[in-house]
C-alpha cells in the first residue's frame, strides 16, 4: 500500500512518522524549513510514549515527483490549507485511490467529494496532542494517539481494511472502523472546536478552563450547541456525549491548550472557520440556534482576520 501524508506538521508528522517506522511506503508532502530539516536529518518525534527518529524519510514539496498510482492519501493539514492541498494532490488521485481526512472540523468529506466526486472520499479524524517544535522535530504531549475512518454510508469495505491492517502495525497508534462514521466526526468536532473557542477567547490552558465553573459552565453549553446542531443534521450525536467529554478532557494534561488557541496566540492563521465557525454555518443552514458559538466567532474573528493580513 503507498501512501502519501499532506501535512508533516504535529498531527501528519506523528502518524505518518509512526507509519513510516512501521515500514509502510509513505512520502510526506511539506514545505519550507521543516521539509528541509527532514530532508536533511530526518524526522525526529519526542513523545511521552517513547522518542523515535525516521532516519531516511521521503519528502517532497511537488507531488509531480511521486510516482503513481497512489492507494492512499492522508490530509492531516489545518481546515484553512485544505483548498490548497486539494490543487496540489490532483494529479495523485484516480479512481482507485482512497482519500482519508484527518483533520479538524466536519466539512472535509463534502470539500473533496466536490473535487474528486464521492467514490475516493472516506471519513475519517485523529486524536493528539501534538505541535511542531522545530523543523523536523515534532512533540506529542498528550492523549494517546488514534485514528477513526469509514466508508461515508458505513459500509464495510476492502479498501478501509487494508487501511486498518496497515494502522494496526504501527506502535503507539490505536486505529478504529467506528458503525457510524459522521456521528463519530461530530463527536471530535464537539470536543475540538468547543475546546479551541472557549480557551482561546479566554486564553486560558486546560486546567484553568476545566476547573473554573463558570468557564465549564460555558463550555458545557457550547457542547450542547454541537449537540442541538447535528441533530438539525440528522446526525445521531446522543446528548450524553457532552458530560462524557468533559469527564474526558478532565484526564488531559492540565497545562495543554488546542491547537487554534496556539496559533492564536502566536499570531498565525488559525482553524477558527472550520471548528467554531463550522457549527454556526451548520447550525444557519439548518435552522438552529447557535448564541453561544456565535458569540465565540465573531469574538475572535478580528484577530482571525489580522492574522490573515485582511485587516
Amino acid at each position: 500500500m503507498k501512501l502519501v501524508m499532506f501535512g508533516a506538521g504535529g498531527v501528519g508528522g506523528y502518524f505518518g512518522g509512526r507509519l513510516a517506522e512501521s515500514g509502510a511506503d509513505i512520502t510526506f508532502v511539506a514545505r519550507g524549513k521543516h521539509l528541509a530539516a527532514m530532508q536533511s536529518r530526518g524526522l525526529v518525534v519526542n513523545s511521552y510514549l517513547g522518542d523515535f527518529t525516521v532516519p531516511d524519510v521521503h519528502a517532497t514539496d511537488d507531488v509531480q515527483t511521486i510516482d503513481a498510482p497512489v492507494d492512499v492519501i492522508l490530509i492531516a493539514t489545518k481546515t484553512w490549507q485544505l483548498a490548497d492541498a486539494i490543487t496540489q494532490m490532483q494529479p495523485l488521485v484516480t479512481e482507485n485511490t482512497m482519500i482519508v481526512p484527518m483533520l479538524n472540523g466536519v466539512g472535509a468529506p463534502a470539500l473533496l467529494a466536490e473535487a474528486f466526486g464521492a467514490t475516493p472520499v472516506i471519513g475519517g479524524y485523529c486524536g493528539i496532542l501534538s505541535h511542531l517544535k522545530a523543523p523536523g522535530v515534532i512533540e506529542h504531549s498528550g492523549t494517546e494517539p488514534f485514528v477513526v475512518f469509514g466508508e461515508l454510508d458505513n459500509s464495510p469495505s476492502e479498501r478501509v481494511g487494508a487501511l486498518l491492517a496497515t494502522f494496526e502495525k504501527c506502535r503507539h497508534i490505536r486505529p478504529t472502523v467506528p458503525p457510524d462514521i459522521l456521528a463519530a466526526m461530530w463527536r471530535k468536532h464537539l470536543l475540538v472546536s468547543t475546546l479551541g473557542a472557549v480557551g482561546a477567547a479566554s486564553g486560558a490552558n486546560f486546567g484553568t478552563l476545566l476547573g473554573t465553573p463558570e468557564l465549564r459552565a460555558l463550555l458545557r453549553d457550547v457542547m450542547y450547541e454541537v449537540v442541538d446542531v447535528a441533530h438539525g443534521l440528522l446526525i445521531n450525536l446522543p446528548r450524553e456525549t457532552v458530560e462524557a467529554t468533559l469527564t474526558f478532557l478532565d484526564t488531559l494534561p492540565a497545562t495543554a491548550i488546542t491547537s487554534m488557541q496556539r496559533d492564536i496566540l502566536n499570531q498565525k492563521p488559525s482553524e477558527l472557520d472550520g471548528q467554531v465557525g463550522a457549527t454556526v454555518k451548520f447550525g444557519a443552514e439548518c435552522d438552529v440556534p447557535t448564541p453561544h458559538s456565535r458569540a465565540l466567532y465573531w469574538s475572535l474573528w478580528p484577530l482571525e482576520q489580522k492574522h490573515r493580513g485582511l485587516q
